[in-house]
């Protein structure tokens, strides 16, 4: 009975110590997305990570999209300073955009853009215009245009608010998920428009006989 609990003692300590020795990297995009997952290279302009949730299956990144690596050893920055390629923050204005960029991810909801749109399209398409889709496409064109209100509840460092490259990282993820909201809401709006205008038609049609 010793040996046996004994047995199973290493067994668990052996997985557990495995587990923990598992490498992992954090790798953190320009976009603001964070990836947990072990590198397996970094050359020929690219970095291949082992995927996740496909086990033995790799992930291919240009290096370009990527900020940073962090591991155990620290940090190695991949974002290069350079104007000619297009990258005209600073590393550490890069590290306030993304900032911002995740900030917004968090926080932004864009539920105006989903529900104007939403009372735009039933509008539209309770009307059976053969142009009724005309207006909600052209408020999702128009939904990243106004200025963004950044809430004071959404931001992760008040000092952030003082950074030009925080506010301008947060401001592309909001226009974004604006855009995205409102072609929900209006592609939602459009489509019950579009059945209320078909049930009253035919409800129309069946009182005429």
């Amino acid at each position: 009975m010793h040996k046996y609990l004994l047995s199973s003692f290493f067994v668990i300590c052996s997985y557990f110590l495995g587990f923990s020795q598992e490498k992992k990297d954090t790798i953190l995009l320009l976009n603001g997305t964070t990836i947990i997952s072990e590198v397996v290279d970094t050359t020929n302009g690219v970095t291949t990570i082992r995927d996740t949730k496909k086990p033995g299956r790799n992930i291919v990144i240009e290096n370009d999209r990527i900020f940073s690596i962090k591991n155990a050893s620290g940090e190695h920055v991949m974002y290069v300073y350079d104007t000619i390629i297009g990258n005209e923050f600073t590393e550490e204005e890069m590290r306030y955009f993304i900032k911002g960029e995740q900030d917004a991810e968090k926080g932004f909801k864009a539920r105006g853009a989903l529900y104007g749109n939403i009372a735009l399209g039933l509008a539209s398409g309770v009307t059976g215009s053969f142009f009724c889709p005309i207006p909600p496409f052209a408020f999702i064109a128009m939904s990243g245009l106004p200025k963004v209100k950044i809430k004071h509840s959404t931001v992760s460092n008040m000092e952030y608010l003082k950074q030009e490259a925080y506010i301008m990282g947060y401001e592309r993820v909001a226009r974004k998920k604006r855009k995205f909201q409102s072609m929900i809401g209006g592609g939602a709006g459009l489509v019950v428009g579009l059945g209320t205008f078909g049930v009253l038609k035919a409800t129309g049609n069946e009182l005429i006989k």
